[in-house]
């Protein structure tokens, strides 16, 4: 007779329960990241429509490198979900503020924690938890502009938010076929904590850098 794994053995994480966890793991952080605080950052304080369009573009001009660096060294679906978030990033980037991507940023949202990633598996969950982040933080840039009145500008973020969801979405589900082990499911998580907590670093220390206290939500 041959040997039957116990239910406990056998992986449960599908791409729904990968970034739930994560939620639940992170819920803190990830209310103020999509919160107006949030966007106060990527704006250095500049709550108008061109610098929420030039933040977003830097952001996406940061991806860019290195979701394509992930294509180049992958392979199979892996390998052309990156390829697309790299068109996705640059294109993005481009239609907000072409200049401003070209200028680049010293910190960013999710960019810096996704950088050095190695391996399938973990590049796959930073990349699931990237545009959780993102997609959250969008929320709010939608919210940004139909307060603004700028109709235009709120219905061209949402399509980006809903872009931004279907890229995550495609992130978790692949995360999901891969991870054959409760091991794979664990370094799965702990890479999506890793990049949620690099774009709460970055949001704390660019708001103290502002001389604005990081831990009250508005």
């Amino acid at each position: 007779m041959g040997y039957k794994p116990l239910l406990a053995d056998v992986p449960t994480m599908d791409a729904d329960t990968f970034r739930d966890d994560l939620r639940a793991a992170r819920d803190t952080e990830l209310s103020r990241l999509s919160s107006s605080k949030a966007v106060y950052a990527l704006t250095g304080g500049e709550m108008d429509g061109d610098a929420v369009r030039a933040g977003t573009a830097r952001e996406l001009a940061a991806l860019e490198p290195i979701f394509a660096d992930w294509a180049d060294g992958g392979d199979g679906d892996a390998a052309a979900l990156f390829a697309d978030v790299t068109e996705f990033a640059a294109d993005s980037a481009g239609s907000f503020d072409g200049a401003a991507a070209a200028d680049g940023a010293d910190r960013h949202v999710v960019a810096d924690a996704l950088a050095g990633r190695e391996g399938e598996l973990a590049r796959l969950a930073a990349a699931a938890a990237a545009f959780l982040v993102l997609d959250e933080l969008a929320g709010q840039l939608v919210g940004f502009f139909v307060g603004d009145a700028d109709r235009t500008s709120a219905d061209e973020f949402r399509t980006f938010r809903t872009a931004l969801g279907e890229h995550g979405d495609a992130a978790a589900e692949l995360l999901a076929a891969r991870c054959e082990t409760e091991a794979d499911e664990e370094a799965a998580r702990d890479a999506g904590a890793a990049v949620v907590d690099g774009a709460y670093d970055w949001y704390v220390e660019t708001l103290e850098s502002m001389g604005v206290e990081p831990k009250n939500v508005c």
